[in-house]
């Protein structure tokens, strides 16, 4: 453990018993103890003392024991539909990941590409961001870095060495993974976890419900617009690579073609369960207008999808299946608990009154709404660098409703973009697992990442503030 760690792990509880312990009131009696469970939470997840996941199971202890909640209604949101949604498609893309698909996919898609030096760092960026769709950009990111380093690797040994040309590749190559990853995310409910904590959030709280396709009319554009300037700003201005020149970069992509061999049975399998529930999430709406009776939802799809790798059998006699329960080891549990502390957190903070304080106290003051947008924005945006996205959209999102409520402004208009904003990281290596593993790669330095990255943020907040202004209530 870290120093940080060890001082936040003695400073959470600290924190937590001197608010409660306050001799006057901040919000209410009520308020103030959500105040203080909060705090706890939040200086856990900001240092890491234990793992998030855990700091996300403290609602389910102290609520109920400081009368916050009772135990059942704190438990439902470990439970909600929407983190059965997610469950499903972790299980989807556990499924993807056995049967090597994802892999296949993502060579493909460089293959079509093309193989000169710019457009193999597109292909890169396509690629990767087509997977962090549907599976977490972790995998992602590690199914596509032993690909580019094998890439890499023919510059550093061919003719004329490792020159400024090649180095400034491998560094596009590298940050495109990296920040595709991220930005792909978006583009799904599934993509990545703060889309679908913000789901929750509203579909709980505020009975307003995002369909799968819905958030990808918002999602998509603003992924396809953040990877295309990641790659101009990457190949065109900060290390443009026109000197680089390589023909066997093609063969490797076959190389590795080859070694998976023609489709087996077990892809083809996943790959019609894949197409159906995806077909399933973007049509929905149309299905249930045939069939009102139905009343399918996003959850139910990604379940039937979950069930389905389970229970269809791809050899009865044999008994095997796509995926067996003891292939679940690999699913991120922790951050399905997470979603849920995050959503007990949020419920704490409504019922004890907090957000209905922050909507009154914006509602009173003459804030400037753009102003506010931009602010939030540019805030959730860098705080973000430093700690879990998800664990700040946890603590964040119900205070943007509140001050969206206090703004008389429809909540999604608010926070849509600001927890769009939560997966831009694109400055430092410890903000997010896609950085991390290319800056392992040993190709980046921090103050390569970050030169890059500070320019990427200032164009998301940009764009954000855009979409607040005027894409978003043309959609919603």
């Amino acid at each position: 453990m870290n120093l940080s760690g060890k001082w936040g792990l003695f400073l959470g509880p600290i924190l937590f018993l001197i608010v409660l312990n306050l001799p006057f009131e901040m919000v209410s009696e009520k308020g103030d103890t959500v105040i203080a469970v909060a705090l706890w939470m939040i200086i856990w997840w900001i240092t890491e003392a234990v793992s998030i996941s855990v700091t996300a199971l403290l609602p389910l202890l102290l609520f109920p024991l400081l009368k916050i909640m009772e135990i059942d209604e704190v438990g439902a949101n470990y439970g909600s539909p929407i983190i059965f949604l997610f469950f499903g498609g972790f299980v989807l893309a556990l499924a993807l990941e056995k049967v090597n698909l994802h892999k296949r996919i993502a060579l493909n898609i460089i293959k079509v590409t093309g193989t000169t030096p710019n457009r193999v760092v597109l292909g890169f960026m396509i690629a990767t961001a087509s997977l962090s769709m549907w599976i977490s950009n972790t995998a992602t990111t590690v199914v596509m870095l032993p690909i580019a380093m094998s890439v890499i690797g023919l510059l550093i040994n061919d003719e004329d060495g490792f020159t400024k040309s090649d180095k400034n590749f491998a560094l596009s190559v590298m940050l495109g993974i990296a920040f595709s990853a991220n930005a792909g995310g978006v583009a799904t409910v599934i993509g990545t976890p703060p889309n679908s904590v913000m789901i929750g959030l509203l579909e709980n709280e505020y009975g307003i419900e995002i369909s799968f396709v819905k958030w990808m009319v918002i999602g998509v554009p603003f992924s396809a617009l953040m990877i295309w300037i990641s790659y101009l700003v990457l190949v065109k201005w900060m290390f443009p690579n026109t000197q680089v020149k390589f023909t066997a970069s093609k063969e490797i992509i076959g190389q590795e073609l080859k070694k998976l061999g023609p489709l087996s049975g077990k892809e083809k399998m996943v790959l019609v369960i894949f197409v159906v529930t995806v077909f399933l999430w973007i049509f929905r709406t149309v299905i249930n207008g045939i069939f009102p009776d139905l009343k399918l939802n996003d959850t139910m799809i990604s379940m039937l999808a979950a069930i389905a790798t389970f229970s269809i059998p791809y050899n009865l006699k044999k008994g095997d299946f796509i995926i067996d329960w003891k292939d679940t080891q690999k699913l991120a549990w922790g951050i399905l608990i997470l979603f849920g502390g995050g959503l007990a957190l949020a419920k704490g903070m409504s019922v004890s009154g907090i957000v209905d304080m922050v909507s009154l106290a914006i509602a009173n003051s003459n804030i400037s709404i753009l102003f506010t947008a931009v602010l939030l924005i540019t805030l959730m945006l860098f705080m973000t660098e430093l700690m879990s996205n998800v664990a700040l959209i946890a603590v964040l999102a119900p205070v943007v409703a509140g001050i969206a409520i206090g703004l008389d402004l429809p909540i999604l208009y608010l926070l849509i973009p600001v927890t769009i904003a939560s997966s831009c990281a694109f400055m430092l290596p410890m903000a997010t697992p896609p950085n991390a593993i290319v800056f392992a790669s040993g190709y980046i330095k921090v103050s390569e990442m970050a030169r890059v990255g500070i320019i990427l943020n200032c164009i998301a907040i940009l764009i954000l503030v855009l979409m607040f202004k005027f894409v978003i209530p043309l959609i919603f």
